[in-house]
């Protein structure tokens, strides 16, 4: 329910007395003159004050109003009752006015405070005892207790405010709506910061799990609606982001939607498992799956042995690319209807051709995501969310373990590690043929392994009409499966797709029987002893 009324005269508040301080002053001098300009008394603190006075502003240090000066490197300035009973006192409660009036408390009409970098600090890789010191107090403190007065106090976190607040100060005060909406933000701006806080502690302190999990972030652009446009959506960035689509630079084309951003996340995590400095690599993704997914000496390759795959899925997909996108692989792209372009940059002439295509979106990130870094994964259910570590799990040769008869060969192998890479980004149940270090078929999300088994192969064999070949493009191909086989139809239906070589976790009860007919097909097997599910 809501509370919010229309404003009348009673709801509009003058501001006779701003405090002011700031960590990013970007903005702050010109907001403060023009407080200034309208009879508004400034009060500050520290470098703010001074910052201030040197633009020739008069204001007023806070420890005039507590009689205390900052002490402790500052870390006591503001937590006074001379600053909060200001902030807190009800202006039209007697008692409260006549402990004001006794203890000389002035009124604070407005507080204007962004916090201590803390976030930023962590992103740059502060170490413990500055990321410690980067943890403001005093401005949680203030902002609270102004938000929480909000019927006569207004509150500023954020510079984008200060123009809004300024047109209220034109028309003779703030209203009550406008403060309502400045205390909501100002403590989601306090949640997120505070959650930012505790799970860096927590990854210093290795809890995995912490008895509270607290969960913040700042709106970076909000969407005309969700998955379907019965549903409203936004798009929210944490407190520590990993270079992808939360960082991108959008160059051109329409906004992304809700289901853009989801699916152009996936794809370009998985390039992000392939190295840049040893391959080109190209995913194209539909409904957060691959399509198709290639390696090449170059992008152009890449892209071609990719879209072969399966190009009638690839209409209207994402496109990631581990590379810098040139004229020629732009050139082909642009040759099929896509929504979605994201890699660490394009050069001159990728962007010339990109931009003939006005509402295809091109997105440079100026790198790559760590496929293997720390991170959490959060889902929504019933009463609550399930949080777990990304699946950051990597596998390499020496982590396998042959259970067949025949060894891999060495193309078996690299291409049986490549499966088990895009496996990981491909719905459970997930099965993916891989040849000559490209998907050749894909299936995914089934409730059976079999059927996913089946519809990888039938895909393979849409894709050898597609491209004229003789042969269905899995035959001589190796296979991954993200989970064990329960039975053996499931490796038998590949074999009979034309697979030589399986690549899965291994552990089930059935093991031995399914090792058993894979050495009567003459195949080769590895285990990996991990598995991915990703539902």
């Amino acid at each position: 329910m809501s509370h919010s009324t229309s404003p009348s005269k009673s709801d509009v508040k003058p501001i006779t007395r701003a405090l002011i301080s700031v960590s990013d002053k970007d903005g702050i001098v010109d907001f403060a003159q023009k407080l200034a300009a309208k009879s508004v008394e400034l009060v500050s603190t520290g470098g703010t004050a001074k910052l201030l006075q040197d633009a020739g502003l008069a204001c007023r240090d806070v420890s005039e109003l507590t009689g205390f000066p900052e002490m402790m490197d500052g870390r006591v300035k503001t937590l006074h009752p001379n600053v909060h009973g200001g902030l807190l006192a009800i202006r039209d409660n007697e008692e409260h006015q006549a402990s004001m009036r006794e203890h000389d408390i002035l009124a604070i009409d407005l507080l204007v405070v962004n916090l201590y970098p803390f976030e930023a600090t962590v992103a740059a890789g502060g170490d413990y005892a500055t990321c410690i010191e980067n943890i403001d107090i005093g401005g949680p403190a203030m902002i609270r207790a102004a938000a929480k007065n909000h019927q006569d106090v207004a509150v500023l976190v954020d510079n984008e405010d200060y123009d809004e607040v300024l047109a209220a100060l034109d028309a003779g005060g703030t209203d009550l709506p406008l403060r309502q909406r400045l205390a909501q933000k100002a403590y989601a701006r306090t949640g997120a910061y505070d959650a930012a806080i505790s799970n860096w502690m927590a990854a210093q302190l290795d809890i995995d799990m912490p008895p509270y999990r607290a969960v913040g972030g700042k709106l970076q652009q909000a969407l005309r609606y969700g998955e379907n446009p019965h549903q409203q959506a936004g798009f929210y960035v944490g407190d520590t982001p990993r270079i992808g689509v939360a960082t991108a630079e959008q160059l051109q084309g329409k906004a992304l939607s809700y289901n853009n951003i989801n699916d152009t996340d996936a794809a370009f995590e998985l390039v992000g498992e392939f190295d840049p400095a040893q391959t080109a690599a190209c995913a194209i993704i539909k409904h957060a799956n691959p399509c198709g997914v290639a390696t090449g000496a170059t992008l152009p390759e890449a892209f071609a042995k990719a879209l072969r795959c399966d190009p009638v899925s690839a209409f209207g997909g994402i496109i990631a690319m581990n590379q810098t996108l040139d004229g020629a692989t732009a050139a082909a792209i642009t040759e099929i209807f896509t929504e979605v372009i994201i890699a660490p940059d394009a050069d001159a002439a990728a962007r010339e051709v990109i931009a003939k295509k006005k509402n295809l979106r091109l997105l440079i990130t100026g790198g790559l995501p760590v496929a293997d870094a720390a991170g959490l994964s959060i889902r929504n259910v019933a009463g609550g969310y399930l949080v777990q570590n990304r699946d950051n799990g990597h596998i390499v040769e020496a982590d396998l373990t042959c259970v067949t008869k025949r060894q891999p060969s060495a193309q078996e192998m690299a291409d049986l590690l490549f499966a088990w890479r895009v496996a990981k980004h491909v719905k459970s149940n997930a099965i993916v043929y891989v040849k000559d270090g490209a998907t050749v078929g894909v299936g995914a999300g089934q409730m059976s392994r079999l059927d996913s088994s089946r519809i990888a192969a039938r895909k393979s064999q849409d894709a050898a009409t597609a491209c004229g070949a003789d042969a269905p493009l899995a035959q001589g191909s190796v296979v991954a499966s993200d989970a064990f086989f329960p039975f053996a139809d499931g490796l038998l239906s590949a074999a009979e797709a034309g697979a030589t070589a399986i690549i899965q976790p291994g552990g089930s009860i059935r093991d031995d029987e399914v090792i058993a007919a894979a050495d009567e097909a003459g195949l080769a097997m590895v285990f990996t002893g991990m598995r991915h599910f990703r539902h």
